[in-house]
């Protein structure tokens, strides 16, 4: 009896450990945060064993992060105010970096979900791509985004880096932007929608003189050929008149104000 329980002792040695431990996810950074809430500097990687019996074990996603950023209504070229805008940013954390920005940047830059995870800087990505959104969009006109999309997301992209290089945030790399909807406003759409009715009604003028135009060359030329006309006339008249002199057509001659046939019966 006394050797199975010495046989017991490492299996329960072994549970009690793994159960206070934590490993770090693919993708994700640990930091350690002591019995007396101090933070350690040293990143835990992916795939590292860490105890958890004695304080606890912060994770940090670092890999392709994505910030929804929705319903903004920035101004256009034309001082039209959009309808809505929205795009997604996804970028990545340095893993070396974690540290730094966990414990020296203000925790509002930072976003925590359901499961205990920390989004590093994402509420800063966020109002960067806010910014950056502002900015670009009054290079171009409300009608005119759409066309020019690729373009639109390429600057924005632009705009953040710079704003990251400018705040020596060099851990952090924003690696793509995809722009979702470009509402213009109610007002744009409508101007449009008049002025291509209006287009439209031009054309159906333009169409109508042209056949106006046409009518009267149609009518000049048989004004100018009018004397060419009298003359096939006369000569269809001397054709008919010597048919009749030779007998070749047999005339019926019908007195103007005549009114039908009666039927005449000898008595």
């Amino acid at each position: 009896m006394k050797k199975q329980s010495l046989l017991l002792v490492p299996v329960l040695l072994s549970a009690f450990a793994l159960t206070g431990c934590k490993v770090i996810d693919t993708g994700e950074v640990g930091l350690r945060v002591n019995f007396d809430k101090t933070v350690e500097a040293e990143e835990r990687v992916a795939g590292s064993f860490n105890q958890v019996l004695v304080g606890s074990i912060l994770t940090f996603p670092i890999k392709d992060v994505s910030v929804d950023v929705r319903d903004l209504m920035p101004l256009a070229a034309d001082n039209s105010t959009m309808k809505d805008f929205d795009l997604a940013v996804i970028y990545n954390i340095t893993p070396s970096a974690v540290s730094d920005l966990y414990i020296n940047k203000s925790r509002a830059f930072h976003n925590q979900d359901a499961s205990g995870d920390i989004y590093l800087m994402h509420a800063y990505i966020s109002q960067t791509a806010r910014n950056a959104v502002y900015k670009v969009a009054r290079k171009y006109e409300a009608l005119n985004m759409n066309d020019n999309r690729t373009q639109i997301e390429q600057e924005i992209q632009a705009t953040m880096i710079a704003t990251l290089n400018d705040e020596k945030l060099n851990g952090i790399t924003v690696s793509q932007v995809r722009v979702g909807s470009m509402v213009p406003s109610d007002a744009v759409k409508q101007s449009a929608d008049n002025l291509v009715r209006a287009k439209n009604e031009e054309k159906t003028k333009e169409v109508e003189v042209q056949i106006a135009r046409k009518e009267a060359e149609r009518i000049a030329a048989l004004n100018a050929n009018a004397g060419a006309i009298s003359y096939m006339q006369a000569q269809a008249q001397m054709k008919i008149a010597e048919g009749i002199a030779a007998g070749k057509v047999q005339t019926v001659v019908v007195p103007y104000d005549f009114k039908g046939m009666v039927n005449i019966t000898s008595k």
